[in-house]
């Protein structure tokens, strides 16, 4: 079982950065897989990036602007988020599967947590 936990949503003008950070429980993290998505007002939840052993994914809409890291020492996984725009608006989910394959599709991660809120004012 693993649990993960967001933080570092907020509010902030377009242009502006924030960090997300995904806390997880347990001792076999670097096993997992990791993604973030999105889910904004009105919006189906939608893959935002992802990390694995082997590098980074990262959906069209925010490559360029967006960054995934992780930290296997501190069992943490992190978005940095520069650029943001209006329509980055939305509630951030950290996903997690176990295995070396990362994911677009939602359904396929087994571990969720309860997601933090990012509002970009323009």
């Amino acid at each position: 079982q693993v649990q993960l936990v967001e933080s570092g949503g907020g509010l902030v003008q377009a242009g502006g950065s924030l960090r997300l950070s995904c806390a997880a429980s347990g001792r076999t993290f670097s096993s997992y897989a990791m993604g973030w998505f999105r889910q904004g007002p009105g919006k189906e939840r939608e893959f935002v990036a992802a990390i694995i052993w082997s590098g980074s994914y990262f959906a069209p809409s925010v490559r360029g602007r967006f960054t995934i890291s992780r930290d296997n020492a501190k069992n943490t996984v992190y978005l940095q988020m520069n650029s943001l725009k209006p329509e980055d608006t939305a509630v951030y989910y950290c996903a997690a599967v176990s295995g070396s394959r990362y994911y677009t599709d939602a359904s396929r991660y087994d571990y969720w947590g309860q997601g933090t809120q990012v509002t970009v004012s323009s």
